[in-house]
């Protein structure tokens, strides 16, 4: 069965990068009939909050991306103390005890000579007496753990084939000096209890990816089938990491945009398929392929999403949206009407606010000199409400006869002096829910 987790830090409010992991690691899992884990990985006691953890699962729900597990790494504490015990019996785990600087100047060095910044293993020749000595005047050292030389091999999901020469790479901190458990452990020890089957991350977890699967196998587990997909940048090709901050779902949320919309972009954008706005989650489940996307940086412009927003609104029936009418003050009895009138015209549902102002307490009349007199003669004419859907028509035809204006410089001034807009919903649609007109009064 296919297995994959969404794996956030709750140290912030999660953004359209981690979105893209969230929503591919969802699609994988559906598309397989499989499951979707939520592990909120909160091992930096420091760092994390209760507080981020309950708004990353708010905004995922709000998205639609439920799980159908929860899991923190807190909570697992004990089980990452017995994989180091296991990987330090096995003799693949070692103690190290450099400074920040001295290992600043060992790189240093390194480079100097036309050399990788790579870890020298210094560590393992140290003798025993020789480590209490440091541990006595340092404190604990952090624990590394030894890769074996060789070529690391994967077929990846969307890179294809990939391997990276162990030898190149520093062997890695598991176990920092306070006894933290990083990452780099914790990720595999969970994916290897969890029986997670598939993996989707971001490309700058290449180098991650190629020593977990050597630290999978020494702790006996099955290696995962890995995907890294392409990070995201500007609408220019800049660095997007930048202004994730304000392109959190959070934000986008407080901006209108719909969850639909922003799944539909976020499912298609860096693949080979063109954007698609999808009506539902099962459409969406079924028309991916993540072999469609694409290696190459992968543009983002956050203008996209509210063209999207509007056009998913324009398809939704009363029904989908009959609460967020209410909520804007629209009686029961008139909402289909106002909604079926009103989502053609509107971007995002806060928009409906404006419309029903209109309707409820009319609007300020815009009214051009060279029309002021054609207007106050067109408003005698016009009778008192209620309105139907053929006063529109019955009024303008009434006007025309008595001015002998027609086309546009009939309909234009009597639309800006209802509405105080140039443009709008047929006015047919319209007059039947404006409960005020303030160019009459």
């Amino acid at each position: 069965m296919t297995t994959t987790r969404f794996a956030p830090s709750p140290t912030g409010h999660i953004h359209v990068g981690n979105l893209r992991t969230a929503l591919m690691n969802f699609l994988v899992a559906r598309k397989g009939n499989g499951k979707f884990i939520l592990r909120i990985d909160d091992t930096d006691p420091e760092r994390s909050r209760n507080e981020f953890a309950d708004a990353i699962k708010e905004d995922l729900e709000w998205l639609g991306l439920h799980w159908d597990r929860e899991e923190r790494q807190s909570r697992r504490l004990d089980r990452y103390s017995e994989a180091a015990a296991r990987l330090r019996d096995a003799g693949r785990l070692y103690e190290a005890f450099e400074t920040p600087v001295e290992l600043d100047l060992k790189r240093k060095k390194q480079r100097n000579i036309g050399r990788p910044p790579v870890y020298d293993r210094a560590a393992l020749a140290v003798s025993a007496s020789e480590r209490e000595r440091l541990r006595s005047e340092r404190g604990n050292g952090v624990w590394r753990f030894k890769l074996d030389h060789e070529r690391i091999e994967w077929v990846d999901g969307i890179l294809g084939g990939t391997s990276i020469d162990a030898s190149s790479v520093s062997d890695p901190v598991l176990i920092r000096r306070d006894g933290q458990v990083l990452y780099t452990l914790a990720s595999v020890a969970d994916d290897i209890d969890m029986h997670v089957t598939h993996v989707v991350r971001g490309s700058d977890h290449v180098t991650n990816t190629a020593t977990q699967i050597q630290i999978a196998r020494a702790l006996g587990g099955k290696v995962p089938e890995f995907a890294h997909h392409s990070l995201l940048v500007g609408p220019d090709g800049g660095n997007l990491s930048k202004r994730l901050g304000a392109l959190s779902i959070r934000k986008l949320r407080e901006q209108g945009v719909e969850p639909m919309a922003l799944l539909s972009l976020m499912a298609r954008l860096g693949s080979s398929d063109g954007i698609e706005l999808f009506g539902n989650m099962e459409d969406m489940i079924k028309a991916f392929d993540i072999s469609r996307f694409g290696v190459s940086a992968t543009r983002f412009a956050s203008r996209d999403l509210l063209p999207l927003t509007a056009r998913h609104l324009q398809k939704l029936d009363y029904a989908a949206v009959k609460d967020r009418v209410a909520r804007a003050g629209v009686p029961n009895e008139l909402g289909e009407r106002f909604w079926m009138v009103s989502r053609d015209n509107i971007t995002t549902m806060d928009d409906i606010g404006m419309w029903w102002g209109l309707c409820s307490e009319g609007a300020e009349p815009v009214i051009d000199d060279e029309d002021r007199e054609f207007v106050a003669e067109a408003l005698k004419l016009l009778p008192d409400g209620p309105y139907d859907s053929a006063t529109w028509a019955n009024w303008t035809k009434e006007v025309k006869r008595a001015t002998g204006r027609k086309g546009r410089g009939l309909f234009m001034p009597l639309r800006k002096a209802l509405t105080g807009m140039s443009q709008g919903p047929e006015m047919s649609d319209l007059m039947p829910l404006l409960q005020v007109i303030r160019a009459k009064s």
